[in-house]
């Protein structure tokens, strides 16, 4: 594998971690970072086009490529595990109507972007697939989906809010072609949702991206882990590389830090761990 050529295009960094006022910061903290490829957050620029409207020309003109995409939902709450379990995704009725608009018009602009693949988090899935709650989950997801596929776009699902064996047995039920799996294995912990490693094994058929993001779990339980600089915490990153190699995953990793107060440092040492792991399996 050419660590100079192929193997770096598949290396991204969220923007929504570097946490950018408008896409000039955007562009000189991915600079910093040292990496020029992105996944976008795309609510900014449905939201403030008066601000973000410049971001491909600007994008184009830095030699910033953008890789994939990511929307939140209105209304979560992530302060507490119940507060996201209750407001998470586009499981609440409350703001389902507001959140289908916006995946419309999302869907839209992806495609206008030349984006192919756009990550989200759904929103927590009931563990009884007879639950009234898990049919509608289900049925707002193939909607999703649909409206995605419509415009020639995959979308992925973000991993942690429920087990990956329930995930996949989602998935399965859904038989949506277009539909994937963002696996974050920080994400595993940080819920408490599972080994990272043995639920990589259990949806590799259907991973699409990862992203790159560690933790450590709660000691306290019902409350949340910790995330970390990448690294530092508990996903073990040889067996994960090791585990892409042997699933014969082929899409992009992507670098996210949701916490700290240094940002493009955090990341800067993530790429690193990136760049050794990859190596080592040269």
């Amino acid at each position: 594998m050419n660590m100079n050529g192929t193997w770096m295009e598949r290396l991204a960094v969220c923007s929504w971690s570097l946490q950018p006022a408008s896409p000039q910061e955007l562009i000189a903290r991915l600079e910093a970072t040292g990496v020029k490829r992105v996944q976008l957050a795309l609510d900014p620029l449905r939201e403030n086009p008066a601000v973000w409207s410049k971001t491909p020309e600007l994008f184009a003109a830095a030699g910033i490529r953008i890789l994939s995409g990511m929307f939140g939902c209105v209304g979560e709450d992530y302060s507490t595990l119940e507060s996201i379990r209750a407001t998470g995704g586009i499981a609440p009725d409350a703001t389902w109507n507001q959140n289908w608009s916006n995946i419309q018009a999302t869907a839209a602009l992806a495609r206008d972007l030349g984006i192919s693949f756009v990550s989200f988090h759904a929103g927590f899935l009931p563990h009884d697939p007879a639950a009234p709650d898990y049919r509608k989950l289900s049925d707002r997801l193939a909607q999703v989906a649909e409206v995605f596929n419509q415009r020639g776009l995959s979308v992925g699902l973000e991993t942690g809010q429920e087990t990956a064996a329930d995930l996949l047995g989602l998935l399965q039920g859904l038989k949506c072609s277009n539909l994937g799996v963002n696996f974050d294995p920080a994400n595993m912990i940080l819920y408490g949702k599972g080994d990272p490693i043995a639920a990589l094994r259990t949806l590799g058929p259907w991973v699409r991206q990862v992203h790159i993001k560690d933790a450590n779990a709660t000691r306290v339980p019902g409350t949340w882990g910790e995330e970390v600089p990448a690294g530092t915490g508990e996903v073990p990153w040889t067996e994960f590389f090791a585990g892409l190699n042997t699933i014969g995953f082929k899409g992009n990793w992507v670098i996210e830090r949701e916490a700290g107060q240094q940002r493009v440092e955090d990341i800067r040492t993530a790429r690193q761990l990136v760049e050794k792991c990859v190596a080592s399996r040269n």
